[in-house]
């Protein structure tokens, strides 16, 4: 990302829990660098970032509460939103 200041990202496990929300991540955002780094993916882009559940619900194929995301949480970096509908990360 060019500009650091406005970057959030979120990092998660690389594992099989972890793989429908890196790919509800991609859908949703299309603009996000996903990064595969050993153990973990990273995925950050400038200003926002979303994790939608109707999203992962979709790649999963079940019902999905935002809050299973902590399980396979690493890392994040930005002001965290959070509510029964998403995950958002963003500097404003």
């Amino acid at each position: 990302m060019s500009n650091k200041k406005n970057t959030v990202f979120l990092i998660v496990q690389d594992n099989e829990d972890a793989r429908p929300i890196i790919e509800a991540v991609e859908r949703d955002n299309p603009e996000a660098n996903i990064q595969y780094q050993p153990g973990m993916v990273r995925m950050e882009a400038a200003g926002r970032l979303i994790v939608n559940r109707e999203t992962v619900e979709e790649e999963i194929g079940r019902e999905w509460d935002v809050q299973e995301l902590h399980l396979v949480l690493v890392s994040l970096a930005g002001n965290v939103d959070e509510d029964e509908d998403k995950f958002e990360l963003s500097w404003h």
